[in-house]
C-alpha cells in the first residue's frame, strides 16, 4: 500500500496537482460561466470529501489527508500556478491532461497495485465535474448535462489515464 513516503517530494506534488487537474481539464474544455464554474469546483471538492469518508484506496486517502494540511494545499497550488500560468483554455486543458498522464505513469512505476484505483478516482473527479453544471442553457433552462466538448475531454482523460 502506497502513501506519501513511497514517492519523492516532486512525485507527491505531481500527484496532488493531478487531483486538481482532473477537474480543471473539464472546466477548461467548456467554461460554464460563474455559476457553472462554482458548481464544477464544488463537485471536485465533494469528490475529495467522499474519498475521505468511503472505503477509498490507501493512496487516495493519503492524498486527501495531505489536502487537509496547509503544506499539501500549498504544494498543489504552487504546482498548478507553475504549470498553468499564462495558459489559455485550450492550452490549459492540454497541460492538465499531460499532468494526469505523468501522474498515472508515476503511480504505475512506484505503486502498481494502487494504479487502477488511483486513475479510476481521477476519472471519477473529471466525470463529476462534467456533470455538475448544464452547458448551453439560459438562466438554468435548457442545455445539456455534459457538452460535446466535455465528452471529448473525458475521452482524452480516459486515454491519458488508460481507463478502458
Amino acid at each position: 500500500m502506497a502513501d506519501k513516503s513511497t514517492f519523492t517530494a516532486d512525485e507527491w506534488a505531481l500527484l496532488l496537482e493531478s487531483v486538481m487537474m482532473a477537474g480543471i481539464a473539464v472546466t477548461a474544455a467548456e467554461p460554464s460561466g460563474l455559476w457553472g464554474m462554482m458548481k464544477e469546483g464544488l463537485a471536485s471538492s465533494t469528490a475529495l470529501l467522499q474519498a475521505k469518508s468511503d472505503g477509498a484506496n490507501p493512496l487516495v486517502k493519503a492524498l486527501v489527508a495531505d489536502f487537509e494540511t496547509s503544506e499539501g494545499r500549498t504544494a498543489a497550488r504552487d504546482g498548478l500556478q507553475a504549470k498553468l500560468k499564462g495558459a489559455k483554455a485550450a492550452d490549459m486543458k492540454a497541460r492538465c491532461i499531460e499532468t494526469l498522464q505523468q501522474a498515472r505513469t508515476t503511480v504505475e512505476v512506484k505503486a502498481p497495485d494502487d494504479a487502477a484505483a488511483f486513475t479510476a478516482w481521477l476519472y471519477q473527479i473529471s466525470q463529476r465535474v462534467a456533470e455538475a453544471a448544464k452547458e448551453g442553457g439560459f438562466l438554468g433552462f435548457g442545455g445539456v448535462a455534459v457538452s460535446d466538448a466535455e465528452k471529448a475531454t473525458l475521452s482524452e482523460i480516459s486515454a491519458a489515464l488508460k481507463i478502458a
